[in-house]
């Protein structure tokens, strides 16, 4: 092995704003046109010359090959028709005709998605979306996911606390988990999601979202074992993504410490947890192994530190294309920055196997890609003396405890 292929559990793209047109069922579209003639689109990395690494095919693989980057996972970027924002961060909807339309503009994605996964069939796997708000057009379009090729899976909403729904632990979903196993998609919920929205501007709210958001995410995690989701779909794979990696081996610890009490006879507690956490056939450690793995999104070296607890076989790396906090322009240095040191198995897991895995790449597809572009055992290896001092990815980031 002198190349590493390279697969990013975290890309993210969608269409530009008029484009979707086309992908949207023609009852909306003349609805839509009046919409996008006074959508302000709120992401200013959106509005910029560089937005076009969302959608232009061509722009992005010579990217992704100056990055080294063989493949890729697609969630979702840019904002589909009827949102106020981008899906990932969208506040709920007020009224049955806004869940109409976003439906509407989710499966328009999800369309155009497909069709821009097949440009680059090998490099590519796109997550499809979902809205928790219809549980019956949620199971339909989990199907239809499935159907038209997109190997990333199901992107699985998050549910705030006090949403209108159901919280992820409610035994209201057990026909989505069935239709997700049914259908063999991976299931995946990446960080961002599933907390409240800062509703009083940019000072000490969104200091508060940004250090809470990834705990919200981490919640589906015990809400999917506690209620034995995990434990009725062992088939079922489960993805983590963009909230962090170390947060996995004292979470597991935790929880294990948690079920053992709901499991004894005669406990206090088991009483107030009730039959099902209590009935649990594996440990929740146990679960994370057979079913669980964590989208590492540019990951740091003090959770790369951690691997052995995590699980190496649990890790994907992803660089987080083409967002600010993520590794572009500087991958190669970002891979030597978290890598140098580690045997090169582990990191040929970590950097694509594992990912090849999960979500269906044939790695024999990308040799020759890999060939030309892949990152050399020997280039990762090299540590780095010296950050780029332009460099904005959260990855070179020191570690604070160090430093404070």
């Amino acid at each position: 092995m002198d190349r590493y292929t390279v697969i990013s559990a975290d890309c993210h793209a969608g269409a530009d704003l008029l484009d979707y047109r086309q992908y949207l069922d023609p009852d909306y579209r003349d609805e839509f046109d009046g919409w996008a003639k006074t959508y302000v689109n709120p992401f200013g990395d959106l509005t910029e010359p560089d937005a076009e690494r969302s959608w232009n095919s061509e722009r992005r693989n010579a990217d992704l090959d100056s990055e080294g980057v063989a493949g890729e996972v697609i969630y979702p970027n840019t904002v589909p028709p009827f949102f106020p924002s981008g899906s990932l961060a969208a506040p709920p909807p007020e009224s049955a005709r806004e869940v109409e339309l976003r439906w509407a503009g989710l499966r328009a994605h999800n369309r155009w998605l497909a069709d821009f996964c097949s440009l680059s069939p090998a490099r590519r796997a796109g997550v499809g979306q979902i809205m928790l708000e219809d549980l019956d057009q949620a199971i339909a379009e989990v199907a239809q996911i499935a159907r038209s090729g997109l190997r990333g899976g199901v992107l699985l909403p998050g549910v705030a606390p006090g949403a209108a729904i159901p919280q992820l632990y409610a035994e209201h979903w057990a026909p989505l988990w069935a239709a997700c196993d049914d259908a063999g998609v991976v299931v995946n919920h990446h960080g961002g999601s599933a907390g409240p929205t800062p509703t009083d501007g940019w000072g000490s709210s969104f200091a508060v979202w940004v250090y809470e958001t990834h705990w919200y995410a981490h919640r589906a995690l015990w809400h999917l074992i506690f209620s034995g989701v995990l434990d009725q779909h062992p088939e079922l794979t489960v993805v983590f993504t963009e909230q962090g990696a170390g947060w996995i081996p004292a979470t597991l610890d935790s929880l294990d410490v948690a079920a053992g009490r709901y499991a004894r006879p005669g406990s206090a507690i088991a009483r107030f947890a009730g039959p099902t956490a209590g009935s649990l056939s594996l440990r929740p450690s146990q679960y994370w192994t057979r079913q669980c793995y964590v989208g590492a999104s540019f990951m740091r070296p003090v959770e790369c530190a951690e691997r052995d607890l995590i699980g190496v076989d649990k890790i994907m790396w992803g660089s987080d294309y083409p967002h600010y906090e993520g590794t572009a322009p500087y991958t190669r240095e970002a891979l030597r920055h978290t890598f140098s040191g580690v045997p090169a198995a582990e990191v040929a897991a970590m950097l694509g196997g594992n990912a090849a895995v999960v979500y269906g790449f044939d790695v024999a597809a990308l040799a020759p890609l890999t060939d030309r572009i892949g990152p050399t055992v020997a280039e990762v290896a090299e540590p780095l003396t010296e950050v780029p001092a332009d460099a904005s990815s959260t990855v070179f980031e020191p570690d604070p405890i160090r430093t404070w």
